[in-house]
């Protein structure tokens, strides 16, 4: 019997036996592994070198409504975007040697001094592609319909330099409203910015919503953005666009009244820059900005609080500035970069019919022309309430249809007559027949030209009735049977043969034989309202 005790064997008789075979092998084998380990995990610590990655951090030294005072920031830029605890992101506005003025894009009331804030290294981008369309976002790209994360393709910054000019190119197409007294007389092109304004509740929304909804098949996308709104009157707007189907081809930038002023301030670049990218894909844009007014307050409110020195009713000395470079950025681009347009319709408020106070007068300045909305008119039930003295379009005219210019050349003169003699008139002096004449045409204009809200006309119901106007075929009918009468020649537009309807949307001139056959279509639908003559009595 024997035992093994270590690497020696021992007998039954205590003699020791010799070693056994491959034992200093397995020793040695097993001090070769961890040698090389060793070897290897030093080799390893020799060849590391840790990459660090700087990180600057400040603090809140003190907070205000919509704005954050910072410090310990040395290296942040301007318009640097900053992240705050709880996912809240800031501005930085003022960039002073001690200290940095941020402005806040979302609920801060958690925030407190000593906080810790740290620096992204980028601007404010917003999402941009395909997949917005049908959203409806936050200027920061967040969504707020439920639907889930937006699909987006790429970032871009929400402030970026407007086009060269050698990279624009004149406006010429127009842009329906599907309105007949602005495609007649105050004609909108693609490229061009149309400031919108007047008082309160006088249609203003209405007049952009009406041109988003005529906008269906025409190849053209629209963006809404609503600048610190109502929440209800938002509400209103995107039901109404769902409810048109509009909401297809509409992409809605939304800030209610409530939201901190940053995010109303940062809303039209936002929207801009979205519209933008599809402008670059060579596809045409319509951008609605309702309304600037609120911008300019925000902006007011956050240069206050930040400190900045007032200027004309405490606006700061760059607001004119902040909406120049803004509306810059609306053009027609040259067709190497793709021909795409973006149009603006900026939509601004006027108190007390005050065309020219500070902001008003600034607006129409940039743009390229204004429609103004009447208060009076408004009260008369003139709708909409287009006032076509007031109003003017520098570039839309050339972009304007030839056969619009044929139909509608002379009616903007009419009407202004009409107005003056109207108010003429109201004094009760006598007339002569010339003057009725002059005033009874002028009535039954301003009877065509009013419309309902959310019933845009087509271009062909449009050239019709102006035709018939300019050739005086209403003039017969009875002021409280027009809106009958406009009715019938809108529908008996559909008579007018195919290849007249395809020269109304072309550069074609229209020819007599194309306004003989239109006047005649118009005629026989209008020989019902004329009235009788009296019969006369037999003796």
């Amino acid at each position: 019997m024997s035992i093994t005790v270590g690497t020696e064997k021992i007998s039954s008789d205590g003699s020791k036996g010799a070693p056994l075979k491959g034992d200093n092998l397995n020793g040695d084998n097993l001090k070769n592994v961890f040698d090389t380990a060793f070897s290897g995990l030093s080799q390893a610590r020799e060849s590391f070198s840790p990459l660090l990655t700087p990180r600057e951090v400040g603090a809140i030294t003190s907070i205000a409504t919509g704005i954050a005072k910072v410090s310990g920031l040395p290296g942040v830029g301007f318009e640097e975007v900053l992240k705050f605890p709880g996912d809240i992101y800031g501005i930085a506005f003022n960039v002073d040697e001690d200290e940095v003025g941020v402005v806040l894009l979302g609920d801060y009331w958690h925030l407190q001094a000593g906080d810790e804030v740290e620096r992204r290294g980028h601007v404010v981008d917003v999402p941009v592609g395909d997949g917005l369309i049908g959203r409806i976002i936050n200027p920061i790209g967040q969504p707020l319909d439920g639907k889930g994360r937006l699909v987006s393709s790429e970032r871009l910054p929400v402030e970026r330099p407007a086009p060269a000019i050698l990279d624009r190119d004149p406006v010429t197409v127009p842009l329906q409203t599907g309105i007949k007294v602005i495609d007649a007389l105050i004609p909108v092109g693609r490229g061009q910015r149309e400031l919108i304004l007047g008082d309160r509740q006088t249609g203003k929304t209405a007049i952009a919503l009406d041109t988003i909804l005529n906008q269906r098949g025409k190849h053209v996308l629209c963006v809404y953005c609503a600048i610190g709104q109502r929440a209800s009157g938002v509400a209103k707007v995107i039901a109404t666009l769902r409810e048109q189907g509009a909401l297809e081809y509409t992409v809605v930038v939304v800030t209610e009244g409530n939201d901190p002023p940053g995010l109303a301030y940062v809303a039209p670049y936002a929207a801009t820059s979205i519209a933008e990218y599809f402008m670059q894909q060579g596809r045409d844009v319509l951008v609605v900005y309702d309304d600037l007014t609120h911008h300019a307050r925000a902006y007011r409110e956050l240069s206050l609080l930040l400190r900045r020195p007032p200027g004309r009713e405490a606006f700061p000395g760059d607001i004119f500035y902040i909406h120049s470079r803004l509306l810059e950025r609306a053009t027609h681009l040259h067709p190497d970069l793709g021909g795409g347009s973006m149009t603006a319709l900026p939509i601004i408020e006027t108190e007390a019919q005050d065309i020219s106070a500070y902001i008003p007068t600034n607006l129409i300045s940039i743009t390229d022309g204004q429609i103004y909305l009447s208060p009076s008119l408004f009260e008369l039930g003139v709708l909409p309430a287009v006032d076509v003295g007031k109003s003017v379009s520098r570039v839309g005219g050339k972009a304007q249809r030839a056969a619009y210019r044929a139909v509608a050349g002379d009616l903007k003169l009419a009407y202004a007559q009409f107005e003056e003699l109207e108010t003429f008139a109201r004094f009760g002096a006598r007339l002569d027949d010339n003057t009725r004449k002059i005033i009874e045409h002028g009535r039954r204009i301003r009877a065509c030209l009013k419309q309902p809200e959310l019933a845009p006309v087509s271009m062909t119901e449009q050239i019709t009735v102006l035709l018939a106007l300019s050739e005086k075929l209403f003039d017969a009918v009875p002021l409280e049977q027009m809106s009958a009468a406009e009715q019938a020649v809108r529908e008996a537009a559909a008579d007018i043969p195919t290849e007249v309807c395809e020269r109304f949307d072309s550069a074609k001139k229209l020819s007599e034989e194309d306004r003989a056959s239109i006047i005649r279509i118009a005629s026989l639908a209008l020989a019902s309202f004329h009235p009788e003559p009296p019969k006369k009595e037999e003796s």
